[in-house]
């Protein structure tokens, strides 16, 4: 059977599409994390689900929760994107492969970019928005 990567490829270990293993590597990665906060996550959250507004404020104003719900969000919508683009690689095709690919990269950020700064809201700043 013959090969048709070059010995350089081998080398590098890298596959076709140049990247090698870095995808699954950050998916890898980001999982370990994410199993590693979840139940940090799901405690802290847990504990608050049901109280009155202002001592769930009072307890998400806490730096430490607030970190925690910030790196929960990073890393669980950075894990959702990768992931998201890995199904959409190998499932669509085409220019609608990178359409979708487009929308749920910037969709992903978008929901990130609120929910920091929803948390950087409560965090530092416990009183409301005068609109």
């Amino acid at each position: 059977m013959a090969s048709y990567i070059t010995a350089r490829k081998r080398a590098e270990n890298l596959g076709a599409s140049g990247k090698g293993t870095e995808h699954f590597w950050l998916m890898e990665v980001t999982s370990i994390a994410l199993a590693i906060l979840t139940p940090f996550f799901v405690f802290t959250f847990g504990s608050i689900l049901g109280r009155p507004y202002p001592e769930v404020l009072a307890a998400l104003s806490n730096p430490f929760v607030a970190i925690l719900f910030a790196l929960y969000l990073l890393v669980g919508l950075y894990h959702f994107r990768h992931g998201v683009q890995v199904v959409l690689e190998d499932y669509a095709h085409g220019t609608s492969r990178r359409m979708m690919i487009i929308a749920a990269i910037c969709i992903t950020y978008a929901i990130l970019a609120a929910g920091l700064f929803a948390v950087g809201r409560i965090a530092f700043a416990v009183v409301p928005l005068a609109l």
